[in-house]
């Protein structure tokens, strides 16, 4: 297996080119982040005057003048069409959080193919953030603490099942399954406690909840391997 392209010890900021709430990526990039771009998300920093890390994609979406103007070494083609650009970035990033902006929104089929990509690598732990949104492929164990009555949503992508604490209505004993059972539009009655048996259960919650989202991740357990 090849060296990740960018490695770091902080958490890492992904930029995509699809929609993206403008004031909460202006918000994150405050934080100093290390930023990244997913091929035609470097233009969304560049009009910031920013120059990303790395830019990493099969570079069908940058325009070739922004392309010339990146310096030397920050540009990462991969030109297979066999996996998508976030995919192509998730792969090649190593860092304890990657917050992906950019990536939710507007097309129903890439916000699919993100949550796709999510499943298929779960040692990346990841959140995509949208313009309603946070979304993330839920770690075996997950102490959450946010407000009673906040929506909280599950969404299997294979079979899978846990045990829960906080929720209205528990999810223990149940088998999820994307033709099947699925726990959408479920609430908050307490402190949150949730338990998968793997790695296969997106956990959506409102863009509100990510602080609190980003804090309990912190204490989490190490998350999922990846997958053989």
């Amino acid at each position: 297996m090849k060296p990740a392209i960018v490695r770091k010890s902080t958490p890492v900021l992904l930029v995509g080119g699809g929609d993206c709430p403008e004031d909460a990526l202006n918000a994150a990039l405050t934080e100093g982040l290390p930023a990244v771009a997913a091929d035609g998300g470097a233009a969304r920093l560049l009009s910031r005057g920013l120059v990303p890390e790395a830019v990493i994609g099969d570079m069908d979406s940058l325009a070739t003048a922004a392309l010339d103007g990146l310096p030397p070494g920050v540009v990462h083609r991969i030109e297979e069409q066999d996996s998508t650009d976030f995919d192509k970035c998730l792969r090649n990033i190593e860092a304890p959080l990657i917050l992906g902006y950019g990536f939710l929104g507007a097309r129903l089929d890439h916000q699919l193919a993100a949550l796709t990509v999510l499943a298929g690598r779960p040692e990346r732990r990841c959140i995509l953030v949208g313009r309603e949104d946070v979304v993330m492929l839920c770690p075996p164990s997950l102490h959450l603490a946010i407000e009673p009555g906040s929506r909280l949503s599950l969404w299997p992508l294979g079979p899978v099942g846990g045990r829960s604490e906080g929720l209205r209505w528990p999810i223990d004993g149940i088998r999820f399954a994307p033709g099947g059972r699925v726990g959408t539009s479920n609430a908050v009655s307490g402190p949150v406690l949730l338990e998968m048996d793997a790695a296969l259960m997106a956990l959506i919650l409102p863009v509100t909840a990510l602080d609190e989202l980003r804090a309990a991740l912190k204490d989490a357990p190490e998350g999922w391997p990846a997958r053989s």
